[in-house]
């Protein structure tokens, strides 16, 4: 069974850097050969927003709120995916999840498709 288990998040002050992981189990890349991981945040009051997505190979996109700022990178044996968030603005303040899909690479995902989602983690950025 395959889990998500997310690390990092806490409080920042704006201008400030965090690094959120997220190790995937019970998963092995020789049996989906394809997978799109993405790290999803959820502020109150707002729409659930996709804010970095990457492929299993290597392939990289941002949401425009985030882009030169966030990085999401992932380990060689494909198993944790992280996102370095630099130069964290107020707005970034959101529940963030790291979310999952087997079998197909990011391009033709769609926001159903991802089935596996961690806890999530609560990123806090004051003034």
């Amino acid at each position: 069974q395959v889990r998500l288990v997310e690390s990092g998040g806490g409080s920042v002050q704006a201008g400030g850097s965090l690094r959120l992981s997220c190790g995937v189990s019970g998963y092995t890349y020789r049996s989906y050969k394809r997978f799109c991981m993405a790290w999803v945040r959820h502020a109150p009051g707002k729409q659930r927003e996709g804010v970095a997505f990457i492929d299993d190979n290597g392939s990289t996109s941002y949401a425009e709120s985030v882009k030169g700022r966030f990085t999401i990178s992932q380990d060689n044996a494909k198993t944790t995916v992280y996102l370095q968030m630099n130069s964290l603005k107020p707005e970034d303040t959101a529940t963030h999840y790291c979310a999952a899909v087997f079998g197909v690479r990011c391009a033709a995902a769609q926001k159903s498709d991802f089935g596996y989602w961690n806890q999530g983690t609560q990123v806090t950025v004051s003034s």
